[in-house]
């Protein structure tokens, strides 16, 4: 087992939707099984639209992920409560779709399936659990008004004033700015995979080690001398 695991994609499986034909039979039948009709599938080009305004709870999966096919029934039972409400918005991302994709790189989805709230443009990883009680129960609590530079009314002072300051700020300055903040989150991702490997390469070695221990403590005649002990007790 190697350190560090998760579930992202399957090994083989084709880095562009349709590359690989022989699989687009069992693609197409997994599509089936885990994107509900029901939900709203966004894409870059609808987001802005249908989130404006809206406190969101997002999935990001990907059709062959057993977790989200298990999950898919729950997730379109909560899309229908928030069917049609003015504030939240249930709605999913299919991570394998081209048009798509931009949308789960530019949140930093790794795995499936990831559930993201909040802001549209401010999203957080929602961390608890899966099954409908628990997604809707939450969505309860979160999915309500929030303080964004569209909701200034519920800021409190230090948000306003920390809005204000970006606000002042030109497109440039903005894309420099978060620039360098998105690359922080990338360096950080870097230095963590750097870090595993090490430890993988590090555990893989004492593994080798002990294994050699062991084949070494038997060829000493480990075996033999449990025999005798045994023998002379006897």
């Amino acid at each position: 087992r190697r350190l560090g695991q998760q579930q992202t994609k399957p090994q083989g499986y084709p880095s562009k939707v349709g590359s690989n034909m022989k699989l687009s039979l069992t693609a197409a039948a997994l599509s089936f099984a885990a994107v509900n009709a029901d939900v709203l599938q966004l894409t870059p080009s609808n987001f802005s639209e249908m989130t404006a305004g809206k406190t969101v709870f997002i999935k990001f999966f990907a059709p062959w992920c057993g977790h989200c096919k298990k999950m898919a029934p729950d997730w379109e039972k909560l899309a229908g409560d928030w069917d049609s409400d003015k504030i939240g918005l249930i709605a999913e991302v299919d991570c394998t779709d081209e048009e798509a994709r931009p949308l789960c790189d530019v949140n930093g989805v790794k795995g499936f399936p990831t559930l993201k709230y909040g802001d549209a443009n401010d999203l957080q990883d929602y961390k608890g659990g899966r099954t409908y009680d628990d997604l809707s129960s939450f969505a309860k609590k979160n999915l309500v008004p929030i303080c964004s530079p569209s909701n200034l009314d519920l800021c409190d002072d230090e948000k306003k004033a920390e809005i204000a300051k970006f606000a002042a700020m030109s497109s440039d300055e903005l894309d420099a700015l978060i620039a360098a903040e998105e690359k922080k989150i990338s360096d950080a991702d870097t230095a963590m995979k750097e870090g595993v490997e090490e430890l993988q390469k590090t555990y893989e070695q004492l593994n080798k080690d002990k294994e050699a221990t062991i084949e070494a403590v038997k060829a000493s005649g480990l075996g033999l001398m449990k025999a005798c002990k045994a023998s002379a007790s006897a």
